[in-house]
């Protein structure tokens, strides 16, 4: 079972952090729709340090499994994604340029993910940590006012510390191990609210 006292920890703090600033309206939230097509709910909030920097932060939980107990189907894990952000032009504009960092806790199996970087996910259970980081390049499209539609990519390095198991409920201990990731770190389409009211 996943320890969820660190991501509920870091929600609070964030929360604490972030509401008074939406005031300030140098504020915007977003959600990723491809993780919520993995089924896993996403909130990200992105603040304005000045005219071309920001702080994107971002958090992803998935509780969930698939089926019955017995198949033992799942993605389960929390995912923690703070990256600064230079724009060539202007915050929330076009071209995006990032840094990012990555923080996550998995207990997965079952499940047949595209270029995830640990093991046969379809035939086995993985539960274990990965901290890395990489950089991004994404750019924003203004809809409305409020609203804006970003893509983004990142490519960076990934350390996985696991454990395996049958995939299987109750499994049988396969051992331990870890593996160093060079690739894709993170890819989103995402929609954005922006509580500045920005105008074309």
């Amino acid at each position: 079972m996943m320890d969820n006292t660190f991501f509920k920890t870091l929600l609070v703090l964030c929360f604490i952090f972030c509401v008074p600033m939406l005031s300030a309206q140098q504020v915007a939230l977003k959600s990723n729709l491809l993780y919520w097509g993995t089924t896993t709910p996403n909130l990200g909030v992105e603040l304005a340090l000045d005219k071309k920097l920001t702080l994107d932060l971002t958090g992803a939980y998935n509780p969930w499994i698939f089926g019955s107990k017995e198949g033992n189907k799942k993605l389960q894990h929390w995912l923690v994604k703070p990256e600064l952000r230079f724009w060539p032009y202007e915050k929330w504009d076009g071209h995006f340029l990032g840094i990012q960092g990555i923080f996550a806790s998995y207990n997965a199996g079952g499940v047949h993910i595209p270029l995830v970087p640990i093991g046969h996910l379809q035939d086995y259970r993985y539960e274990g940590y990965a901290t890395g980081g990489g950089f991004s390049y994404g750019y924003q499209w203004y809809l409305s006012p409020h609203w804006n539609i970003e893509a983004t990519a990142a490519l960076g390095y990934l350390y996985l510390n696991y454990k395996q198991y049958e995939c299987r409920k109750c499994g049988a201990y396969q051992g331990k191990s870890h593996k160093h990731w060079i690739g894709p770190t993170h890819v989103g389409v995402s929609v954005v609210y922006l509580f500045t009211s920005k105008k074309k």
